[in-house]
């Protein structure tokens, strides 16, 4: 897959996320996924993901960053929302929060199979933890 193809499938697949077409995920992601080393499945990446957006239901992942190489994509992903429920152990305060993502993904025949991340919890501590 060429670059610019690894590159519009991933926008296409957060454009997915986006407008929540949580029926189309099974075109961008494997059936086998890994989410940082735990084997998830598409069913259950789906679930991490619409308990995502449960939590917080304004939330887009906008890609500030994207660098693509061989069947790799890494990602900044910047987000600025609300929570309504408890996130990452923090209470919610009605007050919107900025944070970023640093997300690593590995694809297989256009789809993504590995996902690697880190949430700037830091940043999140300090706008939600008081």
């Amino acid at each position: 897959m060429t670059v610019e193809t690894l590159t519009d499938v991933y926008h296409r697949y957060l454009e997915c996320l986006n407008e929540r077409r949580w029926d189309d995920l099974g075109e961008f992601v494997a059936v086998d996924v890994t989410h940082n080393g735990r084997p998830l499945g598409l069913s259950g990446y789906r679930a991490m993901l619409e308990d995502d957006v449960r939590t917080i239901p304004d939330l887009r992942f906008v890609a500030d960053r994207v660098v693509a190489a061989g069947d790799a994509v890494a990602c900044r992903l910047m987000f600025r929302c609300t929570p309504e429920r408890p996130f990452l152990g923090f209470e919610p305060t009605g007050a919107p929060i900025t944070f970023a993502e640093h997300a690593f993904y590995t694809f297989r025949e256009h789809r993504i199979v590995e996902v690697s991340s880190l949430l700037d919890t830091r940043a999140v501590a300090a706008q939600l933890g008081r």
